[in-house]
């Protein structure tokens, strides 16, 4: 049976505050875990290697992980400002749990990865992986060239994480076992065991599917043999009054990306904003590259779509647990969503232990990693968990 335990601190003393922590997720686990995430809020990233030394004296993790953090959050609590530590312990018999540091190099025409280990270049001889989990520093690395690497290397492996959001020095902080780095990725490799990606993006589709019927990168010419502008116009003209006054405050599209699906529901589209238009051509711009036959649906964000959208999310998840349930779940939500979303506190971190009643941590990210229709993308404005069954 795979178990997970939590801890979490809000002592401004960051030495304290991991062993408050530490202890209160080796107390829930009982022994040393296979795998441990720390999420460590600005004011300890001074501390940060007494930190993980504290975690390591009290926990012994064979493998450890983590990132500064804008917000962290575990047991249903968000810390969004000010001191907060969390601790994330897991035992997953079985699992094979391979961890490294990736860093990048900027070529001539694109950027060269160094690092990336041959099991997540290749799946040789090993059993079925269950996901890759990422933290990144956004300024040194180019999270998507990884995302396209590991897409060509690896189809179909779930990639779940976050761009670490808080900083020392103008620069990001990423934990690898005992070590504090100041650049690149880390990376947890998991294999034999099941890991289940989660993703809300927080946003309501809305009007009809329409087809691109022209398109060169990512800048949208025609919908439906019209001009991009002319037709979204026209759908957000022949929207219900309440769906109107929601797409008044901006509107997104969702690019359908399995379109060999029958019926295209709410996740699956990859949400991307809208980056530019021009009134005389009509064409829209959007941060996806773009191509024919791709279909479209205009969706809206506000706080309560992006909470229907969430527990949704959370309800399928819960389903294809089964009676077993869940051991526990990371969470990487967006630090544009908590209090800056949502008029209820807590928001993302109650609603995954309302629903899955599992021990879950995480953190609030300038960025989350998840896959949508089978493809992995970074997402902003989103939630991405990476659940663990219990069994």
């Amino acid at each position: 049976m795979n178990r997970v335990a939590v801890g979490f601190s809000t002592s401004i003393d960051a030495v304290e505050a991991a062993a408050e922590a530490a202890e209160a997720a080796r107390t829930g686990l009982g022994e040393a875990p296979d795998l441990c995430f720390v999420f460590a809020s600005g004011p300890h990233l001074p501390m940060a290697k007494w930190v993980l030394s504290e975690v390591h004296e009290r926990l012994a993790p064979a493998n450890l992980l983590g990132c500064g953090a804008g917000g962290t959050l575990a047991s249903g609590r968000e810390v969004e400002e000010g001191p907060g530590l969390a601790v994330w312990a897991a035992s997953l018999p079985g699992a094979e749990i391979s961890t490294s540091q990736v860093t990048a190099e900027r070529g001539e025409a694109d950027f060269t990865l160094l690092g990336v280990p041959g099991e997540l270049r290749d799946q040789g001889d090993r059993g079925p992986a269950g996901a890759a989990l990422v933290l990144a520093d956004p300024y040194s690395f180019p999270t998507e060239v990884l995302l396209r690497e590991l897409e060509r290397a690896r189809p179909g492996l779930p990639v779940l994480g976050g761009l670490a959001s808080a900083s020392v020095g103008g620069g990001g902080v990423l934990f690898r076992d005992g070590d504090v780095l100041a650049e690149g990725a880390v990376t947890a490799l998991l294999s034999g065991v099941e890991v289940l990606p989660c993703v809300s993006q927080g946003a309501m589709p809305v009007g009809p599917e329409i087809t691109v019927t022209a398109a060169e990168g990512n800048v949208i010419r025609e919908l439906a043999s019209r001009p991009a502008l002319e037709r979204l116009g026209e759908v957000i003209g022949g929207l219900p009054e309440d769906e109107r006054e929601l797409a008044a405050a901006g509107v997104l599209l969702g690019i359908v990306i399995d379109e060999n699906r029958p019926e295209h529901l709410r996740g699956d589209f990859l949400v991307r904003p809208i980056a530019g238009a021009d009134r005389e051509s009509g064409a829209v711009a959007t941060g996806q590259r773009v191509r024919v036959g791709q279909t479209l649906r205009l969706h809206v964000r506000d706080g309560a779509s992006a909470d229907r959208d969430l527990r949704e999310a959370l309800r399928a998840q819960a389903e294809a647990l089964g009676d077993d349930g869940a051991a526990g779940a990371l969470l990487f939500t967006c630090n544009g969503r908590g209090s800056h979303m949502f008029d209820v506190p807590d928001h993302d971190a109650t609603a995954l232990e309302d629903t899955l009643g599992a021990p879950a941590a995480g953190f609030f990210a300038a960025g989350e990693i998840g896959p949508v229709g089978g493809r992995n993308f970074l997402h902003g404005f989103t939630a991405t968990m990476a659940v663990i069954p219990a069994s």
